[in-house]
């Protein structure tokens, strides 16, 4: 099964379809296929799409007005929707739907700062005492390195000076038997050699070196020894301000290493929750700006629903008293909320008192099924010039009357439907008469199979059919000719 729908002038159609990328020119080509299992997939403009997504712009593409329907008119965001329309207000009201939600935004925003607000103080308590325990100890880049470099050099300073001095004795101090000494009287023992060879030389020479190298040696290590000067009291200091950087540490359970970022870090923390603390105000005076706004939207679209609602009302009750309920009254009530939503202050429904002396009641309470197709068509003749669904389908609206009044119904839905397409099942033949164009359904049964069959009435066949519906299964000159008179009388119209 397939449908094909032009919407380019059907803006909520065209809105879901491009919402949901799934537009496709001016057209919209639904289409579902049921296996003989049971099983179905559904398509739109060709794509695979779920079923209820089927259904959603199925109903902004056909409105069914029946007795077994679940119609659009019984409910209440419908029939706002359609005082919308009849008043011109559409523009309004997405505007006071766009403004809530805005509204709404900041709202949920301030109600989720000002909750955490709460838990932020002491959290601000917390950072704001870590922060400041960070700032006392005052932890320079690099310090932490100099210091354990500096403590490992005035710890270990007696330990040095000790083994330079035993260093020097080796060297040149010892009497008789330090290195050098040694050197020199073998140098002088190898130089009182009269028998001078190269390799005798060269051993000379490289003694006379180790000589020199030994007397720098000694040098560097005096001026070394010079600086060797035990500090206690630098020694206490440096081993105190390690304790308090290790101490830190371990309190904020990270490394020595670690808390310079980390004091950053805290800080930073601090900061950004002040800032957003600060900041609170702002959004406190954007989210009054957007609700003073919204009220002042949704007040001019109350006003402007109730003088539209008034004339729709009085529109409407004159078509349904002309359709076989002379003494009904149709009410729109406008029923205040406690708070503006995103439609307005107000909730719209229709009411209906189909009786004299009776109290007007929800049209979904009290309309029967065919009171409410004859309503439905009322309200449908009055708004078709609105409507935003541009295919109606009218399952036996000529329930309950005849005569006349069927005739009245044939012309409204003949009116209905030069601005837009109608699809009517009747069994009036002065309904079917008005029929811009005539469809004949038929059951045929075939070894116990059971299909309908959809035949496109011309001319003649028409008039015959609108017969049959006048006399019977048997057709005589009489009901043809009344049957002709009827669709002549349509055109004459």
């Amino acid at each position: 099964m397939s449908a094909t729908f032009d919407v380019s002038n059907n803006i909520n159609a065209t809105k879901w379809l491009h919402d949901r990328d799934l537009e496709s020119d001016q057209y919209c080509i639904l289409r579902r296929i049921i296996t003989k299992e049971g099983k179905s997939k559904a398509y739109i403009n060709n794509r695979p799409c779920a079923l209820a997504d089927l259904k959603t712009i199925g109903s902004y593409l056909i409105d069914i007005h029946g007795q077994h329907e679940h119609q659009s008119l019984l409910k209440k965001s419908a029939q706002r929707v359609q005082v919308d329309a009849f008043g011109g207000l559409n523009s309004l009201s997405h505007k006071v739907k766009s403004q809530y939600q805005d509204w709404k935004k900041m709202r949920d925003e301030l109600n989720a700062r000002l909750t955490r607000s709460t838990d932020q103080e002491s959290r601000i308590q917390l950072l704001t005492y870590q922060v400041q325990e960070l700032e006392v100890l005052n932890l320079k880049g690099g310090e932490l390195k100099a210091l354990e470099e500096e403590q490992k050099f005035l710890a270990t300073i007696a330990d040095a000076q000790q083994k330079v001095y035993q260093t020097n004795l080796l060297l040149a101090e010892e009497e008789d038997s330090n290195i050098r000494s040694l050197l020199n009287h073998a140098l002088l023992t190898a130089s009182s050699i009269q028998t001078r060879t190269p390799h005798l030389q060269s051993a000379c020479d490289l003694m006379n070196e180790a000589i020199i190298q030994i007397e720098e040696a000694c040098n560097s290590l005096s001026h070394y020894q010079d600086t060797l000067e035990q500090d206690p009291a630098r020694l206490n200091e440096v081993e105190q301000r390690l304790s308090d950087i290790y101490d830190t540490a371990r309190k904020h359970k990270t490394t020595p290493e670690e808390l310079v970022l980390l004091q950053e870090t805290l800080t930073a923390d601090l900061n950004d929750i002040i800032g957003s603390n600060e900041n609170l105000d702002v959004l406190k005076e954007k989210e009054e700006k957007a609700y003073q706004a919204l009220t002042e939207m949704a007040t001019e679209l109350t006003e402007q629903r109730m003088k539209a609602k008034e004339i729709l009302a009085t529109k409407v009750e004159e078509q349904i008293h002309g359709l076989g309920m002379p003494y009904a009254q149709f009410q729109i009530h406008c029923h205040p909320l406690d708070e503006v939503t995103a439609n307005g202050f107000e909730e719209i429904e229709y009411m209906i008192a189909s009786n004299p002396g009776q109290p007007a009641q929800p049209l979904r309470k009290v309309a029967s099924g065919g009171e409410l197709s004859r309503i439905s068509l009322g309200i449908q003749v009055v708004t078709a010039s609105t409507s935003t669904i541009p295919t109606l389908i009218f399952d036996e609206v000529d329930v309950g009357i005849s005569g006349g009044i069927a005739e009245v119904v044939g012309r409204m839905l003949r009116s209905v439907g030069t601005k837009g397409q109608v699809f009517c099942v009747t069994h009036l033949a002065q309904v079917a008469a008005q029929g811009h164009q005539h469809l004949l359904v038929q059951k045929q049964v075939e070894q116990d199979h059971t299909s309908s069959q959809v035949t496109t009435l011309h001319k003649k066949d028409r008039t015959v059919e609108i017969a049959r519906l006048l006399g019977g299964l048997e057709l005589t000159q009489q009901t043809l000719a009344h049957a002709r008179e009827m669709l002549g009388n349509v055109h004459l119209q």
